[in-house]
């Protein structure tokens, strides 16, 4: 796929051991459907936009599919699968 329809990003923050799992296994995902995760560290991101640690902060990793929020802690691989179909 050339244009992917799908965005997926990781909300993750430095030394989150859940995160650097999550985010393999996004890239291995991703990669069936032509996407690269994108990554957001919530606590750099709070320097301009402190509403995204107050909201995440306390629950990563979270995936977002098309800036929404689709799962945390966990990746739902076979929800994301089915989801990045559609």
């Amino acid at each position: 796929m050339t244009n992917p329809t799908h965005s997926v990003t990781l909300l993750t923050r430095a030394g989150c051991g859940l995160c650097a799992t999550a985010l393999e296994q996004l890239r291995e995902i991703c990669a069936e459907f032509g996407i690269e995760p994108g990554t957001v560290d919530v606590d750099e991101a709070a320097a301009t936009d402190p509403g995204l640690r107050a909201e995440y902060g306390d629950r990563l990793p979270v995936v977002l599919l098309d800036g929404r929020e689709h799962s945390y802690f966990d990746v739902d691989e076979t929800r994301l699968r089915a989801d990045l179909k559609r």
